[in-house]
């Protein structure tokens, strides 16, 4: 019984044994290049093997197909562009002279051109002689009369009164102007030569408004400017615009409006007015 068991035991290890050979001989398989195959452990065990077979030649190796590779283009750096070409400046045309058979004329000279002052008007509004207007108190003089020799107001007309004469036209005229009207009435039937002298004992008055401490109407001051009219006044207010100053004056009976400065020159009657200051 116990040889049995023995008997068993070794060939199940056989077996187990046999099997084993068949996978080590199944993954011992000849390499490339070799010529016989190597036996199976079977066939030393039980004697089934002979002598090596020699295996069927193993194909030759060859490496796994890889696709060809296109060869990359490199870009090359191209040369930089030219600049564009620069057009030469224009140059000009020389003209050549024309000669005239005719008569030669001088060149006139370039008149220069008149630049209007800030009170260009004053020109005009302020002429050399003082013209006479209301309010003017004149002295006139008649030689050898003594009736007729008198100091005169000029009214609100324009106008004086004289004993023998009547009324004799003042305004806009000059001392002068209006000495030889005297002369020419008198003339005409008074006085066969007559030498008559006018001159102004008082100078009607000035007035001045807006933006000063006492604005109203003063006498008029000989050699008078528009800074002496607002010192007369008691000077600007607080609020005054202390640059420029708007006169008015009537000549030869038209108003006229003039923006100033402060050194201009006044004359009687004109109407000074300081305007406010906004900022």
């Amino acid at each position: 019984m116990r040889d049995v068991r023995f008997l068993s035991l070794m060939t199940g290890l056989a077996i187990a044994v046999g099997g084993c050979s068949q996978r080590v001989a199944y993954m011992s398989y000849p390499t490339a290049g070799s010529p016989y195959a190597s036996p199976g452990v079977d066939s030393v065990v039980y004697g089934t093997g002979g002598p090596y077979v020699p295996a069927p030649a193993a194909a030759a190796y060859r490496p796994p197909y890889a696709a060809p590779v296109a060869p990359v283009p490199v870009a090359m750096a191209s040369a930089p562009a030219a600049p564009p070409p620069v057009a030469p400046p224009p140059v000009a045309p020389v003209i050549a002279p024309v000669s005239y058979a005719g008569p030669r004329y001088a060149p006139v000279a370039a008149v220069p051109p008149v630049v209007a002052a800030p009170y260009a008007l004053a020109a005009t509004a302020n002429p050399g002689e003082y013209t006479l207007d209301s309010g003017d108190r004149l002295r006139i003089v008649v030689f050898g009369q003594e009736g007729l020799t008198n100091a005169y107001l000029v009214d609100a007309g324009g106008l004086i009164d004289m004993p023998l004469i009547g009324l004799v036209h003042a305004r806009g005229a000059s001392t002068d102007e209006l000495a030889a009207r005297i002369s020419a009435k008198l003339r005409d039937g008074y006085i066969r030569e007559p030498h008559v002298a006018v001159e102004v004992e008082a100078y009607r008055p000035f007035f001045i408004l807006g933006e000063v401490t006492a604005p109203g109407q003063y006498p008029y001051v000989a050699n008078m400017t528009a800074e002496t009219a607002v010192a007369i006044a008691g000077g600007f207010s607080p609020r005054a615009f202390r640059r420029n100053l708007i006169v008015n004056r009537n000549y030869n009976g038209h108003p006229v409006r003039m923006t100033v400065p402060l050194t201009f020159p006044l004359r009687p009657g004109d109407t000074v007015s300081v305007q406010e200051r906004w900022f």
